[in-house]
């Protein structure tokens, strides 16, 4: 499915100040193709990404997936376009604790009102396409990191979407796992026809995609091919890398909180993300002073 993007403006409203995320942003992904964002952490990557996938409202401009004009859609309009147009695969994963892995790919399509027995063939499908048909039983703190995203991903793939958004799906994995789900989403483009956007900060998993495009100011300026990003990318460091993380998700916190202020997120989803978030913060902190780096 094709995914169109013309002139799209976000502006969000802190308080008295006025932060433009996008600023007249354009983007053309064809459908089957999958693409990589790429830019500094604030760039506007992620809200680019909410607004395709009906999460967040643009302030101006067109978004078009497929036959469908997200721009248009009302509130209750964009949870039924998040049903059955888009899978979303996010950083922090939202798999549910007490369920089976099994369990976890099968809930997006209890929503759906699907019935038992196509549920269960489904699940059976999508965990022998990501391998993890062994791990149906277990529950998410019985299975690796790389292994929770792979489910994730089964998730997402539940209702058959047509177009699949990745947030830094490799975000918090080792560059062995990282890799391997990458693989996988890679399978999932080219064996399901599966149109994928993935925002990611890791050139390595940026250079899977047909394209890369980059962004800078809340604009796309240029599309690279795999091969030019390694000497785009050649020269940030790993302690860089980790530094645009801790900045991308303050930045987070401080839209989470401008969410839950206005009400457009209930209580509990606003702990559960701020939680998560903060533990990833800890994490990213942790890392950089085991490195010798003083926040």
């Amino acid at each position: 499915m094709k995914v169109l993007v013309k002139d799209l403006i976000r502006v969000y409203r802190l308080g008295n100040v006025e932060v433009q995320a996008l600023r007249g942003l354009n983007m053309d992904v064809k459908e089957g193709e999958m693409v990589s964002v790429i830019g500094p952490s604030g760039s506007g990557k992620t809200t680019l990404l909410n607004i395709v996938g009906g999460l967040d409202q643009a302030t101006a401009g067109y978004v078009q997936v497929g036959d469908v004009t997200v721009t248009a859609l009302q509130p209750s309009q964009l949870v039924d376009f998040r049903r059955k147009h888009v899978g979303h695969i996010f950083q922090t994963l939202n798999l549910i604790p007490t369920l089976t892995t099994a369990e976890n790919v099968e809930l997006p399509m209890i929503a759906m009102g699907a019935s038992r027995r196509f549920r269960h063939e489904r699940v059976k499908q999508l965990l022998e396409i990501v391998g993890l048909t062994e791990r149906a039983n277990h529950k998410p703190d019985e299975i690796s990191g790389g292994e929770q995203q792979r489910v994730a991903m089964s998730a997402a793939l539940a209702n058959d979407a047509p177009v699949l958004l990745a947030d830094e799906p490799t975000g918090e994995l080792d560059t062995v796992n990282a890799k391997i789900v990458v693989d996988y989403l890679v399978k999932v483009n080219k064996e399901l026809g599966k149109t994928i956007i993935m925002v990611t900060h890791d050139p390595n998993v940026a250079r899977a995609a047909d394209r890369i495009l980059k962004i800078e100011d809340g604009l796309i300026k240029s599309a690279l091919t795999p091969a030019q990003i390694v000497k785009e990318e050649a020269a940030v460091s790993y302690v860089d890398q980790l530094r645009a993380r801790i900045v991308d998700i303050d930045a987070q916190l401080v839209k989470l909180d401008e969410a839950f202020k206005t009400g457009k997120i209930n209580g509990d989803e606003y702990v559960e993300r701020r939680q998560n978030l903060k533990q990833t913060r800890t994490s990213l902190d942790e890392e950089l002073h085991r490195m010798g780096v003083v926040t």
